[in-house]
């Protein structure tokens, strides 16, 4: 009888068809085993094939010296989790991105949760696109900053915003993603820097969790593309995604850094990643320049997959390597999921919340790993 609630709810979800489960996935390259079953995968976010790359782990072993191997941090950065390999990965990304300084999480969502609530307070304002990551909403509930959501990618309504109420806080906060996680389209930074650009009370908040990797000429994400990171005050992004490793990261300025370090309690209250991860992270970042043919295969492949939906009439927001079918019915959402795997293709049904009712879909993540004939043998089953 206690629980009886709980299994009411999980009845609802069943009958909705959005009741999820554990899948038993194996990788193996580019493709994952699931009981029994392989299937070329098209759901990971190995964007660059990193994660998969036994060439790349074992050169990054060989230099591993057992008798410095640390498997755990085992105490929060504040308390003496704040190893070497920690400060040498935080000097990396101030340096790579030009700004002061860096400073590094354990993952993305325990970043968003966190930043958010340490600097913002009553007076001030959240202004976050419609469709940022629930991590981010998240973090904007836990804040005191009271907060509206712009229609996505839609500016003007954004600039209205800041109109009717950038006099009435000492701080507004702009809050977006570069790369959207399940639309696959991007926002415009430059943009944004140039609305931020005309007022002295507005702060720029991106998350390049999706980018980071995939884009700019050293992979650095949008923000290097569009030749902006100075302009953005707080640029996040994630390492666990096409850096193939865990965590998450802000390049900022000191005194930003500083503040967290005080105030994020996120941080303050949570045991630091082992430094075999941050010495991981540090060595994908060492290589990362030198991963421009991956990055320009995988655009490639995109460019493609996507130009054959639209010559069969299907649209889609993608602007990435990030690829939705939508679909809109749960249930329908499923079908297909199950229909492409049955012929090979693992890709999953992406329900509410994840995306707002009605929009359910297929979300294929295109990786480098994939050969044009993968995208042939695609675009022909659909």
């Amino acid at each position: 009888m206690r629980l009886s609630y709980l299994e009411k709810q999980l009845d609802i979800l069943k009958k909705e068809s959005n009741f999820r489960t554990l899948p038993n996935a194996k990788s193996a390259g580019k493709y994952v085993e699931i009981n029994g079953n392989r299937m070329l995968n098209l759901s990971y976010n190995d964007y660059l094939g990193l994660a998969s790359n036994k060439k790349l782990r074992a050169k990054f072993l060989e230099n591993i010296d057992i008798e410095k191997f640390i498997p755990s941090s085992s105490s929060s950065r504040l308390l003496g989790g704040s190893f070497d390999e920690y400060i040498e990965l935080e000097t990396m990304l101030a340096e790579l991105f030009h700004k002061e300084s860096s400073l590094v999480f354990n993952s993305g969502y325990h970043l968003n949760i966190g930043i958010l609530p340490a600097i913002a307070n009553t007076r001030t304002l959240i202004l976050a696109d419609k469709l940022i990551h629930a991590s981010i909403i998240d973090g904007i509930i836990l804040s005191r900053a009271n907060f509206l959501r712009y229609k996505h990618n839609d500016y003007e309504h954004l600039e209205k915003l800041i109109k009717a109420n950038h006099s009435n806080y000492t701080q507004i906060i702009i809050v977006t993603e570069s790369v959207f996680s399940m639309d696959g389209d991007r926002s415009d930074l430059q943009k944004l820097v140039e609305i931020k650009q005309k007022y002295d009370n507005i702060l720029l908040y991106v998350d390049e969790a999706h980018a980071v990797g995939v884009f700019g000429k050293n992979g650095l994400g949008i923000a290097e593309e569009e030749n902006c990171i100075n302009e953005i005050d707080f640029l996040v992004g994630t390492f666990g995604k096409a850096l193939a490793s865990v965590g998450g990261y802000i390049v900022c300025d000191k005194i930003i850094r500083d503040f967290l370090i005080n105030k994020m309690r996120s941080f303050i209250f949570s045991t630091a990643l082992p430094p075999i991860n941050i010495s991981w992270t540090k060595f994908i970042l060492e290589n990362l320049p030198y991963f421009n043919n991956k990055r320009n295969h995988l655009q490639n492949i995109t460019n493609k997959f996507i130009s054959s939906l639209q010559k069969r009439n299907y649209t889609t927001p993608s602007k990435s390597h990030i690829v939705p079918l939508i679909i809109g019915d749960n249930e329908l959402s499923i079908n297909k999921s199950n229909y492409l795997q049955e012929n090979g293709f693992y890709t999953l049904a992406v329900r509410p919340p994840a995306v707002p009712v009605g929009q359910s879909r297929i979300r294929i993540s295109l990786n480098a790993d994939l050969e044009e004939q993968d995208i042939d043998n695609l675009i022909a089953l659909l």
